[in-house]
């Protein structure tokens, strides 16, 4: 793996450069979730109706994805939007709709340029028809993609998908003793996906909001003061150099420390 493509991306002299080059290429993260916050801050600092959040929180997601495709990311998974979310204000929730169908759209060409599998999380089914038409369409036409795969989650929950997960196993007719971890994740809405390593999550809130509570067990968890709007590649950079100098351990303890503990 190379960061050829990242680097050709980069203008030459460009701070991000430098950033870029410290990468371990043989160290990346395989999967990377972000949870997109801090929209309707950005638009208020800005003295803005918030839907001028959500509308510049686009650039941010275009910018995001594409830098993650040239790094070599396998997955990249896109928090969009909550089932808690229906609880903000109709005008709100229905301007959201319409940027992620003018999203879709215009972000067709570029999903499969960089060819990049579009998938989406959640509870589909209870979106209009016209997004699940639209979702769908994009979901087809990237089909054939063998690069990075793109999950968005709209309409998505942790303990919804866990409980549709249970509901799923109990619909196929799988026995107590015949369930297991392993066995759970394959009912999972990202089935045969690997678990997040790296947890990034916007605006400084130090939560994970419900968001892909059984993948996240043994995530790092990175938090940027950064507002979603403002996220650009340096940021996902430096998420990405922060997590390579982490030592992952997945409950266990270093070699070190086990002799240092031993008697």
């Amino acid at each position: 793996m190379s960061l050829e493509q990242l680097f050709a991306s980069i203008p030459s002299g460009h701070p991000d450069e430098a950033l870029a080059r410290q990468v371990d290429v043989d160290r990346l993260p395989t999967h990377v979730a972000i949870i997109m916050d801090g929209n309707g801050r950005w638009a208020a600092q800005r003295h803005l109706p918030r839907v001028e959040g959500h509308r510049a929180g686009i650039d941010a997601v275009r910018d995001t994805l594409e830098t993650a495709a040239r790094l070599g990311l396998d997955v990249l998974t896109l928090y969009a939007f909550s089932i808690e979310n229906w609880k903000r204000p109709a005008t709100e929730v229905t301007t959201l709709m319409r940027l992620l169908k003018r999203y879709l759209r215009s972000e067709l060409d570029t999903l499969l340029s960089n060819d990049i599998r579009f998938r989406v999380i959640g509870r589909i089914e209870d979106l209009a028809p016209d997004i699940q038409d639209e979702l769908q369409r994009a979901v087809e036409r990237t089909a054939r993609s063998t690069g990075m795969l793109f999950n968005i989650a709209l309409n998505y929950s942790g303990r919804a998908e866990i409980v549709d997960a249970a509901r799923r196993a109990i619909e196929s007719g799988v026995l107590a003793d015949e369930l297991d971890e392993e066995r759970f994740a394959s009912f999972l809405y990202t089935a045969g996906q690997p678990d997040p390593d790296l947890l990034i999550r916007t605006s400084g809130e130090m939560r994970v909001s419900n968001y892909l509570l059984w993948q996240i067990a043994y995530a790092e968890i990175y938090v940027t003061e950064t507002l979603w709007p403002d996220f650009r590649r340096r940021h996902l950079l430096e998420a990405v150099l922060a997590y390579q100098k982490r030592e992952r351990r997945y409950g266990g303890i270093t070699p070190a420390r086990a002799v240092i503990g031993a008697p």
